[in-house]
Order: structure tokens, then C-alpha cells, then sequence
């Protein structure tokens, strides 16, 4: 029997909760890098219950149990980049430091998941402390949405200069880039809502506009443009061009999505990156 040839393709990891509806969390990141034709490993940091319609409990996994996962995938497999999502409390957040500082993994995607939507704090105060001063240094790019970024910074992000001085403030703690996502504001022109993410590398913004897509599918919309930004830095990318390849796969999975849940629906992660 001939044996198939198998050309590699970039392999990503995940750090980060399991969201059991599939929409956010590892489960949505693996559909991600699958759709960004990258091959996909995980390590699990919480354990959420929830669905389309709420959150409604979590059992942090302890951290030495995260290190058990992460170190097998480390030995086995060339990591081109990774994310990290939930991470649940300072020693959880330590370890993953402590790995990606002594393997010297590259092009890391932080996404501070440390307030919802809603407001609610996620993490306690000394956990986001170690973020923010052991991970935020080693990030290629940081990506929080506004509620979180205002945790993170300390104040209200109200405009376009708000938003400018937080990711200033962001880059301050070490990150090489930084994107607040913004599509909890969007604003109108000429009759159509945009919107509109803030990218900052070194002293230069860029603001990366799409259509605002008025739909309830918007569960796991960021960790899934995390993820998608991921996979394109795995595959060579600039960051520039991994953030509006991202923007624009997480607007299509929008517009696409299945609407399959009874609150909101998470995104259609088929969608195809390459034909947007």
C-alpha cells in the first residue's frame, strides 16, 4: 500500500476555558484555526457551564493540572503561535507565564478575558495584576473589547481619543500591539453602522472598519477573532493583515451564522477566511 504524502500545515495552541455549547472557548477556537486550515491543540483552564443564553458556573482547573496539558503538546508538536483565553486566577496565569517564558514560545495572543460584557469581573484584582505584568511583555498582540480594556486601564472609553490613550496605556505595559475591539460602540455613516476595532503598533493607530452586522450571533466573537488572528500569524501573516483577515472572517461568521441556540448564537465557524 503507498503510503499518502501529507503536506505540514501550521499548528496553533489554545490556552483557555471549555465553553460546552461550542461557541466560545477552546471549541470555537479549534473550529477557527480548522477554518484557517491550521491544525488545532488545546489546553483547558476552566471548565464553564453555560449555553446560547447565560453563564451559569465555573470550576477553574487547578494550575498544575494546565501545565500537565501544555507541556506533552510543547514536546510534540512546533507550536507557530497560540492564544490564551480564560485564564481563571494568578496561579493559572503564572504557569502559563512561567511555559511561554522558558520554551520561548513566539507570536502570542493574548485575550484578556477579564470583564463581561455585562460588566461582571471575571478575575479577582491580583490575577489581573499578573496579566497584565507576565503576560502583557510577552503578547505580540493584546485584544480586548471595551469593557475589558477599561478594567485593564482604569478608565471609561467614551470616543476615538479614549480609545487611542488606552491602547497607548496597553503598549505601556509591554505588548507589542494591542486591538480594542470596538463593536460595542459603532457608530453611523451616511446611513450605514460601522465598526470600527482600534489596531496600535508602536505609535501609529489604525483604525480597521467592517459593517456592523445588528444580529443576536454574537456569542464567542472574540475569542474566535483571537483565534483567527492566531491561525494568520501561524501562517506567516503581518499583524496588520492577521487583524482585517480576522475582521472580516468574524464579520462573514456573523452574517452566516446557523442561529443555532435559544439566546445568541454562536458565529458560523465554516465560513471561509480565503474566499471573503
Amino acid at each position: 500500500m503507498t503510503e499518502m504524502k501529507t503536506s505540514r500545515i501550521p499548528t496553533c495552541l489554545t490556552i483557555a476555558g471549555l465553553d460546552p455549547s461550542g461557541g466560545a472557548g477552546i471549541i470555537a477556537d479549534l473550529k477557527t484555526f480548522s477554518a484557517f486550515h491550521c491544525y488545532g491543540a488545546a489546553a483547558v483552564t476552566s471548565l464553564t457551564f453555560q449555553n446560547t443564553q447565560g453563564v451559569y458556573g465555573a470550576e477553574a482547573v487547578d494550575p498544575e493540572a494546565v501545565r500537565g496539558q501544555i507541556e506533552p503538546i510543547l514536546d510534540d508538536f512546533p507550536i507557530e503561535a497560540f492564544k490564551t483565553g480564560m485564564l481563571p486566577n494568578k496561579g493559572v496565569i503564572d504557569v502559563v507565564a512561567d511555559i511561554i517564558t522558558t520554551r520561548g514560545l513566539g507570536n502570542a495572543v493574548i485575550d484578556p478575558v477579564v470583564r463581561a460584557t455585562s460588566g461582571f469581573d471575571l478575575i479577582d484584582d491580583a490575577a489581573l495584576v499578573s496579566l497584565i505584568d507576565r503576560l502583557f511583555p510577552l503578547a505580540a498582540i493584546v485584544t480586548p473589547n471595551i469593557p475589558e480594556a477599561e478594567r485593564i486601564v482604569g478608565f471609561k472609553i467614551i470616543d476615538d481619543a479614549s480609545m487611542v490613550r488606552a491602547a497607548e496605556r496597553v503598549l505601556g505595559f509591554g505588548a507589542n500591539a494591542v486591538l480594542i475591539k470596538g463593536g460595542h460602540f459603532p457608530v453611523e455613516r451616511e446611513g450605514v453602522r460601522i465598526a470600527r476595532d482600534l489596531l496600535l503598533i508602536d505609535s501609529t493607530p489604525i483604525f480597521i472598519e467592517a459593517e456592523f452586522i445588528d444580529s443576536r450571533a454574537t456569542h464567542g466573537t472574540g475569542c474566535t477573532l483571537a483565534a483567527a488572528i492566531t491561525a494568520s500569524l501561524a501562517r506567516g501573516v503581518s499583524i496588520v493583515e492577521s487583524v482585517q483577515l480576522g475582521k472580516s472572517y468574524v464579520t462573514e461568521a456573523i452574517k452566516t451564522s446557523p442561529m443555532i441556540g435559544k439566546g445568541h448564537p454562536a458565529v458560523n465557524h465554516l465560513a471561509d477566511p480565503f474566499s471573503i
